[in-house]
């Protein structure tokens, strides 16, 4: 039984002058969360195996080095960047967070590539779904769990999306990781200027659409009455029959409430261009 909010706020004060109540409460409300385990991932999304080997050296929170050299990173999820020398605050602290993860999850162990689609970047780089010998979660699905990753905006597969979703969710409900910091909350859609804030940057934006409309070979998915300020996600016509095979129906958004992932751009006001469905999710539903 997930506890009730009533329940978690007498936790809570509870917790003032006994601060191992809120931890086994966080604990415990993380396990009632996760009743159901995710999907298995391999299977889920069909992957093809590439490779194997041990790996070397982390360098940083989705990238590291097999002992043959090879540069891997970890395919699907969107991590802080390490910072620069002297850099400090939110964004240093968690980019050196996730890499002690991937550290503590990977450094010395044997493990299985596996790939979905194009299995190199344009640095050269191998991305993959990497899993440690014997077991069956992918490591992107355990970053995911612990709060230090999000997932990216192109998975490349609706039944990968899902499973990747879940464990990013059960993370952000407890406020693991990422999720336990201001800087990375989900932005809202019903305050533009905010959203506007994290230009250039990788965000999650959640509001009720207002009206979709198509223009010029665009769909426009409007969050406000006027574009030159509020929050709009936009999607190429040539693309909208990929978003019905995958369940989501552009032209019926109108009146949903939804989150939306990817980088932050201006055009009058904020605005997210989506490129595949796993970009959108129903908020109403989690």
């Amino acid at each position: 039984m997930v506890p009730s909010i009533r329940n978690l706020l007498s936790l809570r004060y509870l917790g003032r002058t006994c601060p191992w109540i809120l931890i086994f409460a966080a604990i415990g409300f993380a396990a009632a969360t996760r009743a159901e385990p995710s999907p298995d991932i391999a299977t889920a999304c069909n992957l093809e195996t590439l490779g194997t080997g041990t790996v070397r050296r982390i360098v940083d929170g989705r990238t590291f080095h097999l002992d043959d050299g090879q540069q891997i990173r970890l395919a699907a999820i969107e991590v802080p960047s390490m910072p620069l020398p002297g850099e400090a605050g939110a964004p240093a602290k968690a980019g050196l967070a996730a890499k002690a993860a991937l550290e503590t999850l990977l450094n010395g162990k044997n493990v299985t590539l596996k790939t979905l689609g194009p299995n190199a970047d344009r640095y050269g780089r191998i991305v993959a779904y990497v899993f440690v010998e014997g077991q069956k979660r992918a490591v992107q699905q355990d970053m995911l769990a612990q709060g230090h990753a999000r997932v990216a905006a192109d998975v490349g597969d609706s039944s990968c999306a899902s499973a990747l979703l879940a464990d990013e969710r059960a993370a952000r409900t407890v406020g693991l990781g990422l999720w336990a910091d201001p800087y990375y909350v989900v932005q809202q859609a019903e305050n533009p200027a905010k959203v506007l804030a994290e230009r250039g940057r990788f965000a999650l934006v959640e509001g009720k659409v207002l009206s979709v409309r198509e223009s010029r070979g665009t769909i426009y998915v409007n969050f406000g009455r006027r574009w030159s300020e509020d929050f709009t996600v936009t999607v190429l016509k040539r693309n909208e029959r990929t978003f019905t095979g995958a369940g989501v129906d552009l032209k019926k958004l109108s009146g949903r409430r939804i989150r939306v992932r990817g980088f932050v751009e201006e055009r009058g006001g904020p605005w997210i261009e989506a490129t595949r469905p796993e970009q959108i999710e129903l908020a109403e539903q989690h």
